[in-house]
């Protein structure tokens, strides 16, 4: 029954690839003549355009408080919890500063069509069953960042697909300690409803909270020790927020 309930979500995506075809010519040119900057500023420009119309299409809202902590410039990595698939589409609507890309499990890049655009915007894949692989990634994404492309990573390493968060994973930030860059800790509640709750896409109210940002370079070593569960924390508290503003309601 979820195949049929699931076709009209569908069909709604794959018309949303247009408005990422509209800046493919642009980021393949500037990436094969080596100009990094132009590369950036078109898939920000291509990510922003699709995250706000997919959010729209499926008449999705997303209220986000601390945008005033977001840095001037990148490269950063934004670090959150990942409730839902529609985490990827509230980041590409809220954060229109910089380009990011993913840290996202290898089978996604798979996924017909979206596949391609997963890896196009920058993101890193990992084989989170094979740590050889999953090092080489985090290697990959660490020049990336260094060469001037900001990250997103969800360090529970997948989806709570709810309310609870999952442990975060020990030393999934050395993304941001090795090149010293800051991270942007960033909570989210409420789009595992898009999805994940019925097994369907639908509407519905996300919440997003982006905290000041934590400066990396020049940390000892027992502050990096500390890192994931600082910044675990501030997520979980953030979290724990949203959600009781949310019962109020």
């Amino acid at each position: 029954m979820k195949i049929f309930s699931n076709i009209p979500g569908a069909i709604k995506l794959i018309d949303c690839l247009k408005y990422l075809k509209t800046y493919k010519i642009g980021i393949e040119e500037a990436k094969r003549a080596g100009d990094a900057k132009k590369e950036r500023e078109f898939i920000l420009k291509a990510t922003s355009t699709w995250g706000s119309m997919v959010l729209d299409r499926f008449g999705s809202k997303l209220n986000i408080q601390g945008m005033e902590n977001l840095p001037k410039e990148g490269p950063v990595v934004f670090a959150g919890n990942h409730q839902g698939y529609a985490d990827i589409f509230a980041y590409c609507a809220a954060f229109q500063r910089f380009q990011f890309g993913f840290v996202a499990k290898d089978n996604l890049s798979k996924i017909p069509l979206y596949g391609e655009w997963i890896r196009r915007i920058g993101s890193v894949f990992i084989e989170r069953d094979d740590a050889r692989a999953s090092l080489q990634a985090i290697n990959e994404g660490i020049k990336k960042i260094e060469n001037g492309y900001s990250l997103v990573i969800f360090p529970e390493g997948t989806r709570s697909k709810g309310k609870t968060p999952g442990e975060f994973k020990k030393g999934s930030l050395k993304l941001a300690t090795k090149p010293g860059v800051p991270i942007v800790p960033v909570t989210i509640n409420g789009s595992y409803r898009m999805f994940e709750e019925k097994g369907y896409l639908k509407g519905t109210d996300i919440d997003m909270i982006v905290h000041p940002p934590i400066e990396t370079k020049g940390m000892s070593r027992q502050e990096e020790k500390e890192l994931t569960s600082k910044v675990e924390e501030i997520i979980v508290g953030g979290l724990k927020k949203l959600q009781q503003a949310e019962s109020l309601k």
